[in-house]
């Protein structure tokens, strides 16, 4: 079977065992979801999570573009302290289906572009709960939400998919990722300061105390966040999925939208 020109290899692998979804399943999703998904993945070097077996075996992350890829794969040289390494740029529908045919589950997007690696288009902030806390979490994302309003910044709202939720904006490309990062961790600290008993900047778990750790240090050279509307590696296949701010109260778990009810949604919100 081919789907845009592209051979589906194994198409009945089970790629989320306890759905009984596979490969087959997750591809069509990606050709799917392909004119949303796009957009957020132009000309911004990728990181594969794969997992060709199936969730419940080990996968990787696959940052080098491999020698096999067919010429239709647009790479770019990345620079490292090492050298350089090739990385994947996914700009058509071709490419995402031959991407997810290697059993690629997420999609991780750089936060810069290929024609200025070193400065960032966008700001990201993880909110990563503490366990089972995720009316924890909710909070806390309404209340920085609030917070970077208040600074000039028209925030936007995603859930995670998998445990928690990103807020994110955009930003002039105007700064090298360490300046950008600076501004950023400031801002990270003054809400910590403002909310403390939600809050933490701190990065050990051991130093959290049970509070919601705003995840700003992805916001730096090389590093990735996860591209809305991908799949994420858990039995639910949940979907990081971009939600409206008045839509935060009703959500009720960071997996709410999954392979299986996202359309739906969509179909709602459209």
């Amino acid at each position: 079977m081919k789907i845009e020109d592209v051979e589906i290899s194994n198409p009945d692998k089970l790629i989320f065992p306890d759905k009984k979804i596979t490969k087959l399943d997750m591809v069509k999703y990606y050709d799917k979801i392909a004119d949303k998904m796009l957009p957020f993945l132009k000309d911004r070097p990728l990181t594969l999570q794969r997992f060709p077996d199936g969730i419940d075996q080990d996968g990787f992350y696959q940052k080098n573009a491999s020698d096999y890829f067919p010429e239709y794969i647009e790479t770019i040289a990345i620079e490292t302290e090492e050298g350089t390494n090739t990385q994947v740029i996914c700009n058509n529908k071709k490419t995402l289906i031959y991407l997810a045919n290697l059993g690629t589950v997420t999609f991780h997007i750089w936060l810069a572009k290929k024609d200025d690696l070193h400065k960032p288009d966008k700001v990201v902030f993880d909110l990563d709960p503490p366990k089972d806390a995720f009316e924890s979490v909710k909070d806390a994302a309404e209340k920085i939400g609030d917070f970077l309003r208040k600074e000039g910044i028209a925030p936007k709202l995603m859930t995670s998919g998998k445990s928690g939720f990103h807020i994110w904006y955009p930003v002039r490309r105007d700064k090298n990722f360490d300046d950008r990062r600076e501004e950023v961790k400031a801002l990270a600290i003054k809400m910590e300061e403002k909310y403390p008993d939600i809050l933490t900047t701190a990065v050990r778990k051991n130093k959290r105390e049970n509070k919601v750790f705003i995840d700003y240090l992805r916001n730096a050279y090389g590093q990735t966040s996860v591209c809305p509307y991908s799949l994420r590696p858990i039995s639910s296949c949940g979907v990081a999925t971009p939600l409206d701010w008045d839509e935060l109260s009703k959500i009720k778990k960071p997996d709410q939208f999954t392979l299986e009810n996202l359309f739906r949604r969509l179909e709602q919100t459209d």
